[in-house]
C-alpha cells in the first residue's frame, strides 16, 4: 500500500455480500475496493446484523463500551474481509438492537422502533472502535441517515483529540430516506440536549438524522451529477432543497460505477451463450431461452420488454400498473411485444401484477429476488424500461448498456447521466429517454422504441453495439472520492473556508 494513501473508515447499514437492501451495499463494497487498490487504508464498519453468519467471522478485539445518551451499551466486535480483498470489514455485535431480521424493519415492522438507538450504536461505535485499536482516520465517510450522526459528533465531540484532524464526508444515496424520530428519540444519541436545535436536527416532523448530517458534514456527495442538481429543487428535495442550497458549494454529485467482471456478457456464466459488441449472435440464443424461462412464445421477431425491480411507486409502478389508470395492460394488449417483470416490493404492486399476468398471455411476472434469472433477462431483452419518480444512480440501466439491451428511462438523476436519447434521424443514441411520468408517457415511448424494431431495425443494432461499448469505471469514480476526501481534511485543518 503507497505511504500516500489516505486512512479512509466507510460507517455504513449495509456492504455486499453481508448485508444488502438496495444499491447502497453494492456502492460501498465497489468503492472501497477500489480505493484499497489504488492504495488507500479503508476498513469498513456496520451491524452484524442476524443474517450476517457469526460463523464465518472472527473475535476482534475486546467488547466496547459505547455511551448512547444516558445509557451505555456494549458490543463485541467481529472482523471479516471483502472478498476477493484485503479490505477489512468489522462487525459490531449487539443481540438486542441488531439479532434479528431486517436492517431497517421487516414487513410486519417496516421501521423498526428503536433505529434511532441502533444507528447511535453504528455511529457512536465506530469512534469507541479506532480508538480501542489505535487507528486514526484521515476521513470518516458516512452512508445516508443510519451514519449521519458520525458528523456530528467529529464536530461536537471531536475537535480536540485523535479525531481533531479526521475530515468527514457524507454521502446522500437517497434523499427520500432521512432517518426522521419523534423528538423524544433524541435522548438515545451521544449528544448534549442543547444540540438538537444547534446542530440541525429539530425538524417540523422532530429529529431528522440526515437533516443533522447535512448540516454539520465538511463534504456531501450524491451518486449522480444530476441528482447532486435536481436535490436543490422543491421538487426533489425533499424538504431539505433550501439546506441543499446552502450547501451547494460542498456538494458534489459522483456518478457511481459498476462491475464489469459480474456484468459482462462476454464471460457471463448465468446466460447460456455469451456475446459481444462485434458479435450479437448469443443474444439471440438467450431472447429465445428468456421466452421459453418465462413461459412466453419463442418468436425471434416478438421485441421483449423488460424490468427488474423493486416494484414502488419510486420506480414508475404507480403509472405503470396502478388499477385504473396504469398503462402495461394497454401497452400489452394493444402493442405486439412481449413483457417480463422480476422482482418483489408493496403488496398492492405485487398483487396487482399477479393479476394482469393471469390476463395478458405476452406478459409474464416472477415476484421472487432472483440474480440467475436477472442476469437472463438482461441478456434475452431488447429494451429495459425504467419509468422512475426519481433515481439518484441508478445501476440497471447500466448493466443494460453492457448488455445491448436499450433502456428506456425518464430524464432523472443518473439515467440522464447515463443514457443517450435515440435520434431517429441519424440513428445515434443509446436508448430512449422522457420526461413526464405519466402513464401515457411512458406507453408512447414504449411504442416509439417499438416503431425502431420494426422500421428502423438497423438503427437498433447499431445502438445495442454502441451501448455495450459504453463504460463507467469505478476507477474514475474512486479517484473523485480520493479528491474529496482531501478537501474533506483541508476543510477541517481551515485549509479551505468553509461555506456554511
Amino acid at each position: 500500500m503507497a505511504d500516500s494513501g489516505l486512512k479512509v473508515l466507510m460507517i455504513t447499514s449495509e456492504v455486499v455480500p453481508f448485508a444488502k437492501a438496495g444499491g447502497l451495499g453494492d456502492m460501498v463494497a465497489a468503492l472501497s475496493a477500489e480505493l484499497f487498490r489504488q492504495g488507500h487504508d479503508v476498513r469498513i464498519v456496520l451491524p452484524r446484523y442476524y443474517s450476517v453468519d457469526i460463523g464465518r467471522l472472527r473475535r476482534f478485539g475486546d467488547p466496547l463500551g459505547v455511551s448512547l445518551g444516558l445509557e451505555e451499551e456494549w458490543c463485541a466486535v467481529y472482523a471479516s474481509r471483502l472478498p476477493d480483498t484485503e479490505v477489512p470489514v468489522y462487525f459490531l455485535d449487539h443481540q438486542e438492537l441488531f439479532g434479528r431480521d431486517g436492517i431497517y424493519g421487516t414487513k410486519a415492522e417496516p421501521d423498526f422502533h428503536d433505529n434511532v438507538r441502533r444507528f447511535a450504536l453504528l455511529s457512536r461505535g465506530a469512534f469507541q472502535l479506532c480508538r480501542a485499536h489505535d487507528w486514526f482516520p484521515d476521513v470518516m465517510h458516512a452512508h445516508d441517515w443510519p451514519a449521519a450522526i458520525v458528523p456530528v459528533c467529529l464536530y461536537a465531540r471531536e475537535q480536540e483529540g485523535p479525531f481533531a484532524d479526521t475530515g468527514s464526508v457524507l454521502s446522500i444515496h437517497n434523499l427520500g430516506h432521512q432517518g426522521i424520530f419523534p423528538k423524544e428519540d433524541f435522548e438515545h444519541l451521544p449528544l448534549a440536549p442543547e444540540l438538537y436545535r444547534s446542530a440541525g436536527f429539530e425538524s417540523r416532523d422532530g429529529l431528522n438524522l440526515l437533516q443533522a448530517g447535512i448540516h454539520n458534514a465538511d463534504i456531501l456527495t450524491t451518486v449522480s451529477q444530476t441528482y447532486a442538481e435536481e436535490i436543490q429543487t422543491p421538487e426533489f428535495g425533499c424538504g431539505l432543497d433550501r439546506l441543499l442550497r446552502h450547501r451547494a458549494p460542498d456538494l458534489f454529485g459522483v456518478l457511481n460505477g459498476m462491475d464489469y467482471e459480474v456484468w459482462n456478457p462476454e464471460t457471463d456464466l448465468h446466460i447460456p451463450a455469451n456475446y459481444s459488441h462485434e458479435d450479437l449472435a448469443g443474444k439471440a440464443l438467450n431472447k429465445a431461452a428468456l421466452q421459453e424461462a418465462m413461459g412466453l412464445e419463442v418468436d425471434p421477431e416478438k421485441p421483449i420488454f423488460a424490468m427488474v425491480s423493486r416494484l414502488v411507486d419510486q420506480k414508475g409502478f404507480g403509472e405503470l400498473c396502478g388499477p385504473t389508470h396504469g398503462s402495461l395492460y394497454s401497452i400489452c394488449k394493444d402493442l405486439d411485444l412481449q413483457f417480463v417483470i422480476l422482482g418483489t416490493g408493496e403488496e398492492w404492486c405485487e398483487e396487482e401484477l399477479a393479476v394482469l399476468d393471469e390476463k395478458l398471455p405476452n406478459l409474464s411476472v416472477a415476484l421472487e429476488f432472483n440474480d440467475s434469472l436477472a442476469h437472463l433477462i438482461e441478456a434475452g431483452a431488447d429494451f429495459f424500461l425504467m419509468p422512475s419518480q426519481y433515481e439518484p444512480c441508478g445501476l440497471s440501466q447500466m448493466y443494460s448498456l453492457r448488455y445491448g439491451t436499450l433502456p428506456i428511462v425518464r430524464r432523472t438523476g443518473g439515467l440522464a447521466d447515463t443514457v443517450e436519447n435515440y435520434n431517429e434521424e441519424t440513428g445515434e443514441g443509446t436508448g430512449f429517454v422522457f420526461d413526464l411520468l405519466t402513464p401515457s408517457a411512458i406507453a408512447n415511448t414504449v411504442g416509439w422504441a417499438l416503431w425502431a424494431w420494426f422500421n428502423k431495425r438497423e438503427h437498433i443494432v447499431a445502438m445495442q453495439r454502441r451501448a455495450m461499448q459504453q463504460r463507467f469505471p469505478w476507477e474514475q469514480s474512486a479517484e473523485r472520492y480520493a479528491e474529496l476526501y482531501q478537501w474533506a481534511i483541508d476543510r477541517r485543518l481551515g485549509r479551505q473556508p468553509r461555506t456554511w
